[in-house]
């Protein structure tokens, strides 16, 4: 009636070695870096650039950052806060864009958004974008899956007023 091996016994984990935790896993082991309760790595604090600082050249950066203060040149980053007091004169190419302040150059990104403060510039290519009640925007707006990628090697366009001049003919010398 009773039998001391079962076909369909449920298999026991191994021992744990000494020293070692149970349920962990071991240093060479890839399943260590899926293992439950591994703590995940902190996202690192944005970089401010506060409202005192003058940068001239261009800015980039793996992480975040948030201008306060004047760039004159472009921006490049993961996410990029331009506050209220801030100007940036350049392009600015992150995954999320948000504007409070002034920006006067094209804006990238695959996340844009325009604050009721915001003073845009400029052209903007984007994956979504939300612009609130009251911010002034003087460009041109084109959606793209991948805005980051697109046009990388396009020069940023600064949008302003047109001017055309009726062409002149010149005049036409006598063959001598």
């Amino acid at each position: 009636m009773f039998s001391k091996s079962r076909p369909d016994a449920v298999p026991q984990p191994a021992a744990t070695p000494p020293g070692a935790m149970p349920g962990m896993a071991e240093a060479g082991d890839p399943r260590a870096s899926f293992a439950p309760g591994a703590p995940a790595k902190p996202k690192p604090a944005p970089s401010v650039l506060s409202s005192d600082i003058t940068i001239t050249g261009n800015i980039k950066s793996s992480g975040d950052i948030q201008v306060e203060g004047t760039i004159e040149g472009d921006v490049r980053s993961q996410v990029v806060i331009v506050g209220e007091s801030a100007t940036v004169r350049g392009e600015v190419v992150a995954e999320e864009v948000i504007v409070h302040g002034r920006v006067v150059g094209r804006l990238r990104g695959l996340k844009i958004r325009l604050s009721a403060t915001a003073r845009v510039e400029g052209d903007i290519v984007h994956k979504t974008i939300a612009i609130e009640n009251g911010a002034h925007f003087e460009g041109s707006v084109q959606r793209q899956d991948d805005p980051i990628a697109q046009g990388a090697a396009q020069p940023a366009r600064i949008a302003g007023p047109t001017v055309s001049r009726p062409q002149t003919p010149t005049p036409v010398e006598a063959a001598s």
